[in-house]
């Protein structure tokens, strides 16, 4: 009847639940304020968050299998993380 949900799920989900809400929030400001340095100012500040959002949400996962997984594929995981935040930082 009912499944169960992990907690690692549950949290994953609700944390992509949290930053799509901040993006349409962010995207409502855009429109209340209609000035184009505002909305680079507000938009930057999300270049905080996606990230942070990433991290969080990688780490919750990789808790959730690291019985599951050797030791050796969670460096990868995080080495790849690594990667993608270091190619998407602005310079």
């Amino acid at each position: 009847m009912f499944q169960f949900l992990e907690k690692a799920i549950i949290g994953m989900a609700l944390l992509r639940l949290l930053s799509g809400s901040i993006e349409i929030f962010v995207a409502f400001l855009f429109i209340k304020f209609n000035d184009i340095e505002k909305a680079l100012m507000i938009n930057s500040s999300l270049a905080l968050i996606g990230p942070l959002i990433l991290i969080i949400t990688t780490t919750i996962g990789l808790v959730g299998i690291a019985d599951k997984i050797s030791f050796m594929k969670l460096i990868w995981i995080f080495a790849g993380v690594a990667c993608i935040l270091y190619g998407v930082r602005s310079s």
